[in-house]
């Protein structure tokens, strides 16, 4: 990212709800809200016309829900992630936002300093998720780690671990001495590999093969 601030478009269906957080952002030094949308459908329309880093997606709202928002924005504008904040941490609205290509997912309890550091992960290509979130994550997945498998070369690995360690590429690249087009190589192999279309798909893979801690 640049110096300048994190655009954000703030998505949610409750006026009282969307205005508190315009305001709440508003505080923010690094973060400047350039559009608020009051469903998934008007949220997709900002991300169209330019001028947005990420959005803070809510996921029950009318004419467009939160997650069909989220795959039309991964497919169409997959250069502008999606990060999730609801009221709901169940394992199905955890499960469709994240299939739909969320990268972060945080509930409503969030405080100004957490939402803050969400979007700055976010967009710097980390998956940000709520402890609860979190916890129903690991909790969902096999009780004994399965072997890691896919032809992941030792490399891909250590680089599938640092990132479900929430690290960026650059953080990576100069953790491992390389070049960020080099680490850039090794997660697009590595996601092939996987299966995994996002970081948050790829933090899932690493918990499920024991390639990081809970």
């Amino acid at each position: 990212m640049s110096d300048r601030p994190i655009r954000v478009v703030v998505a949610d269906d409750q006026q009282v709800v969307r205005e508190g957080l315009v305001a709440l952002l508003g505080l923010l030094p690094d973060v400047e809200v350039t559009g608020d949308a009051a469903n998934g459908a008007e949220a997709v329309q900002l991300v169209a016309e330019g001028n947005v880093d990420v959005v803070l997606m809510d996921l029950r709202m009318p004419v467009l829900d939160g997650i069909q928002a989220t795959a039309r924005l991964t497919a169409e504008y997959p250069e502008v992630p999606v990060l999730v904040l609801t009221t709901y941490a169940d394992d199905e609205s955890i499960a469709k936002a994240l299939r739909a290509g969320a990268r972060g997912y945080l509930t409503k309890d969030a405080g100004r300093t957490e939402i803050g550091a969400a979007l700055r992960a976010t967009a710097a290509g980390q998956s940000t998720f709520d402890p609860e979130v979190s916890h129903r994550l690991v909790a969902g997945l096999d009780p004994a780690p399965v072997p890691a498998r896919d032809g992941l070369t030792a490399r891909e690995t250590e680089v599938l671990r640092l990132i479900a360690q929430g690290l960026s590429n650059p953080e990576i690249a100069a953790l491992l001495f390389i070049g960020e087009a080099t680490v850039k190589t090794h997660i697009n192999n590595t996601f092939a590999k996987i299966g995994a279309r996002h970081r948050a798909e790829a933090v899932r893979y690493a918990y499920r093969h024991g390639l990081a801690e809970a």
